[in-house]
């Protein structure tokens, strides 16, 4: 089994919760990104970033940077994205998994939930956790 760590921001509670539910299922690591850096990447075999819908459907700035300075060095590990919405359609989340696989980024799936996790998100969330843990 692959170490996971799973890393997210979250204003309302929606993403967190994601988060956790993803964490549970793939026995990972859990960061607020307030809590995790670039130099913390190798010590994984794979990841999960999280982060809601903000703004014009745009990933948090504080979120993102964390996020750009990660990118360089994901090499080819699994990488899931997720994240919650309230308003729009989940566009933000097509343009980050876009921008992420043109930088390279190896993304094995993503999850976007509208408010919060239901059961069916739940569901969906495990066999992402799958995906990564291998």
């Amino acid at each position: 089994m692959s170490k996971v760590a799973i890393v997210y921001w979250s204003q309302t509670g929606n993403t967190q919760a994601m988060a956790k539910a993803l964490a549970e299922a793939a026995s990972a690591d859990v960061f607020d990104v307030a809590d995790f850096s670039a130099d913390m990447v190798g010590a994984y075999d794979a990841l999960a970033f999280g982060c809601p819908a903000m703004g014009s459907e745009e990933l948090d700035p504080d979120f993102e940077e964390v996020w750009d300075a990660c990118v360089p060095r994901l090499g080819q590990r699994p990488v899931a994205l997720f994240g919650s919405y309230d308003w729009g359609c989940g566009e933000w989340m097509e343009s980050w998994v876009s921008s992420a696989e043109d930088a390279g980024v190896n993304v094995v799936g993503s999850c976007i939930v509208h408010l919060e996790p239901e059961a069916d998100d739940l569901e969906e969330l495990t066999e992402l956790a799958g995906r990564l843990a291998g």
